[in-house]
């Protein structure tokens, strides 16, 4: 089975669904990218459809879009 990747910028309201979603579905099943910190890492976030961070995107593509906490846009800068 795939992983799930959840992006995120490091804001609170994305530090608080990280730690949600690790509580969820356990930190074996999640990779956890902070596109702030990892920004080459941003074209495939998009590539894959977020929009927004917080985002979940599961094993078969779908995008869970989490709260908001900043556009793509916003997190390019």
């Amino acid at each position: 089975m795939t992983k799930s990747v959840f992006y995120h910028a490091g804001c609170p309201v994305c530090v608080s669904a990280e730690q949600d979603i690790i509580n969820l579905i356990g930190a074996d099943n999640v990779e956890v990218v902070h596109v702030g910190k990892t920004r080459d890492r941003i074209e495939e976030a998009e590539k894959a459809g977020v929009q927004s961070v917080p985002a979940l995107v599961t094993p078969n593509g779908n995008v869970l879009h989490i709260n908001f906490g900043a556009s793509m846009a916003d997190v390019k800068g």
